[in-house]
């Protein structure tokens, strides 16, 4: 099987949404819904570091509950997406350093070259980049200006597909709710129908509709979207619609920041070893990123494998190693830098078989 069957540009976002319409044939989907795979994981490391950060002796508990509400619908929409390559008969590459997010760092495939992404324990800042990551077109929210969007992207691929129909195969495609009302259901795409569900639970939930900033799926009732939910932990303030202006303003009920394990910026490259303060830092800066690594793996062999049966017990066993990160990162960043300016964290950093 070729294992890198889609371009390292790092650009390849802006290089595939360049292309005009008549030229986004099935090789150019493949390759935009290999994208869409590395956009959604990009997403998580960001706001996995900032939940793992909070004290939840203190406080009550609401910034947690939306930064965990987020993080399972990222999960689900990473999951969609893995099914949105493999109907198109793609296969996942995510065992190749060259391919995957790292941090600080910019998004994958260009989109918003502007913001880089960076992994710290939850501060205003830190939520201020992750409603960046999410931000629509147009927010409805006063105050807050246009961008192009990861939005943009995915209705590109979802007109691909409105252009396309016969190129939805059904293959490989893998199921999974997380149960306790927690993400979305990952569902088999082998429909137009399914497929254009997919893409707007992925959209809508991250930015809102024209209409709401509610996050408008089922199971979601009264959860914002993702760029709302985090703009209301930066300005400290609930989300509420102005009854003069009709406009949507930060002006409601105050959500103080909880308590947090102070994590600091995780540099390019990851932590130098060398100024660890004791080899059990290092050891567990390593156990960390093995165990990530191989999350991964498990990812993309799950949705590689043609047996059903395999492919669920691959993707049940990735759901077991997830839970296996969350000790060892909250062990490191209980843990003084040696110079200062924080605690260590979890790196996220690839480390090959």
């Amino acid at each position: 099987m070729n294992t890198l069957p889609y371009t390292r540009s790092k650009n390849r976002i802006v290089e595939l949404m360049e292309q005009p319409a008549e030229r986004r044939d099935a090789a150019w989907m493949r390759d935009a819904a290999q994208q869409a795979i590395l956009l959604e994981l990009a997403t998580l490391p960001p706001y996995l570091c900032g939940m793992w950060s909070i004290d939840t002796s203190t406080g009550d508990g609401s910034v947690l509950r939306t930064l965990r509400e987020i993080v399972f619908d990222e999960m689900s929409h990473f999951g969609l997406a893995c099914n949105l390559l493999t109907t198109l008969g793609g296969t996942p590459v995510l065992d190749d350093a060259s391919v995957l997010p790292t941090y600080p760092g910019r998004l994958p495939g260009g989109v918003r070259p502007e913001l880089k992404v960076f992994l710290s324990g939850l501060t205003t800042d830190a939520a201020e980049m992750y409603s960046l990551i999410e931000q629509p077109d147009q927010p409805l929210a006063k105050n807050a200006a246009p961008h192009p969007s990861i939005g943009a992207f995915y209705t590109a691929l979802l007109e691909a597909f409105h252009a396309h129909p016969e190129r939805i195969t059904g293959t490989r495609q893998l199921s999974l709710n997380f149960g306790h009302g927690a993400g979305n259901p990952v569902v088999p795409l082998a429909t137009l129908a399914a497929v254009e569900k997919a893409i707007g639970v992925i959209k809508e939930q991250g930015e809102g509709t024209s209409a709401s900033p509610e996050n408008p799926h089922p199971g979601a009732a009264g959860e914002l979207a993702h760029y709302y939910a985090f703009r209301e932990i930066f300005h400290k303030r609930r989300l509420r619609k102005n009854p003069d202006t009709g406009e949507f303003e930060f002006t409601g009920a105050e959500i103080p920041m909880p308590d947090t394990l102070p994590m600091g910026v995780v540099p390019a490259g990851g932590w130098p070893r060398t100024s660890a303060k004791d080899a059990g830092t290092t050891q567990l800066l390593d156990e960390f990123n093995q165990a990530y690594s191989t999350l991964l793996r498990l990812l993309q062999d799950a949705w590689r494998r043609d047996d059903a049966g395999e492919a669920e017990e691959l993707l049940f066993e990735a759901i077991a190693q997830m839970s296996v990160l969350q000790g060892p990162a909250q062990q490191l960043m209980a843990r003084p830098l040696p110079g200062g300016g924080g605690n260590y964290g979890p790196e996220f950093l690839y480390v090959s078989r």
